[in-house]
């Protein structure tokens, strides 16, 4: 087994339990491997660090699989991590939302690189670096055994590994079946909300868990109001909001598939004479609305990342002020405002600040209602700040007055 020594004084996130070793903090590797491979890693005086799998063409060297440096990560290794996963799940989720939800999530289940969502009975493998494609079968079969086990049936198992950060791996984008060819057309219900979901076109690997929490939050706020909804995709916060007896809904977004989708979902709750939808670039369409004097008793923002990387930050916060902006003008006097980052860039402290200069240039006073963050299916590992991303605030909105 090769050997990762790092350099001196370097390796600091890996020391406060973080899983990534960067291409600058090596200071030779000894040995042969192949990219892919298992290796050791040690720090500058020998002591060993533990082991994970290595790749010259990731700026992440080396993503750690355990910090013992006597494990041997085998068939035995994998069922023991996959296991702890689902143990958690069954913990720290009520049993009828085990029906549809992130089982595994990279590194904060010590299995860096890979997300496996379940679906009913149908698991969504997303694999994002080359060391664990190695395993990435074996994850699957250690899920179906586990989940066996406590009654859950596994029909059929779909790859969606088409994100763009597998380029950095030196992967090629893949989708696909894993095993027998099935119906990719699955319904689930989250909160009381029958959903159909598609694993492959859908975004991501078909549906976002992780608001499912934030989105329940949401009906008790929304019950006999007129709300709106941004950046809809599937429509989940609308129909909530629908489902919780709102008497107005309406659900914006840009893609005329995702419109189609919540359409489809409206009408599959049997809402669709109180939640409408339909396609509408939000950054526009909120400015336009405004100028039109329409207000709303609640308004909801949940866009897509406006960074993925440090440099772009500063721009996105222009961004993430000029929206919030736009929302909290539409919000009528005594109405409420959920507003939400999913970039793990923009930091907690940093959409706060964001918000509050919001509130300050509309003249708004916000009185926080709730703080929230992602489903704990999406578990946050202090160590991987990349697992810390949704960042969820619902206020009050009051006109200074």
């Amino acid at each position: 087994m090769a050997s990762v020594i790092l350099r001196k004084g370097e390796g600091r996130l890996l020391k406060k339990g973080g899983l990534w070793v960067f291409d600058n903090e090596i200071d030779r590797i000894e040995g042969n491997f192949e990219n892919g491979d298992i290796v050791e890693v040690v720090d500058f005086d020998g002591y060993p660090m533990g082991k994970g799998f290595i790749n010259m063409n990731s700026k992440i060297r080396v993503r750690m699989m355990t910090r013992d440096a006597n494990a041997t990560v085998d068939g035995s290794f994998i069922m023991k991590r996959v296991r702890s996963a689902w143990e958690y799940r069954k913990t720290v989720m009520a049993p009828a939302d085990l029906n549809c939800c992130r089982i595994i999530f990279g590194e904060a289940d010590f299995l860096p690189g890979i997300v496996v969502d379940k679906y009913d009975d149908v698991l969504v493998v997303q694999s994002l670096a080359l060391g664990i494609e190695r395993f990435k079968l074996m994850i699957v079969d250690a899920l179906k055994t586990c989940l066996a086990k406590d009654g859950f049936k596994v029909r059929g198992v779909y790859e969606r590994s088409d994100a763009k950060e597998r380029k950095k791996e030196g992967l090629p984008l893949h989708k696909g079946f894993i095993g027998d060819e099935f119906d990719t057309d699955v319904e689930i219900v989250e909160n009381g909300v029958h959903y159909m979901v598609d694993v492959v076109n859908g975004q991501k690997t078909g549906f976002f868990l992780d608001q499912k929490y934030n989105r329940l939050a949401m009906q008790k706020i929304c019950r006999g109001k007129k709300v709106l909804d941004c950046f809809t995709h599937m429509g989940t916060f609308a129909l909530n909001a629908g489902l919780a007896g709102a008497t107005d809904v309406e659900g914006l977004d840009i893609s005329e598939f995702a419109v189609g989708q919540a359409t489809e979902n409206a009408k599959r709750n049997n809402l669709s004479d109180t939640v409408k939808f339909r396609v509408a670039d939000v950054l526009d369409e909120l400015p336009r609305l405004g100028a039109a004097g329409e207000k709303y008793d609640v308004v909801i923002l949940d866009p897509p990342a406006f960074t993925k990387s440090r440099e772009a930050t500063k721009n996105a916060i222009k961004g993430y002020r000029e929206i919030n902006m736009q929302g909290l003008r539409l919000v009528r006097d005594g109405g409420y405002f959920a507003t939400c980052s999913c970039s793990h860039f923009m930091t907690q402290e940093l959409f706060t600040k964001t918000i509050k200069e919001a509130a300050t240039a509309t003249h708004k006073r916000l009185r926080q209602i709730e703080f929230r963050t992602q489903a704990p299916d999406h578990p946050i590992l202090w160590a991987a700040d990349e697992s810390y991303y949704l960042k969820v605030f619902i206020f009050q909105v009051c006109e200074e007055k």
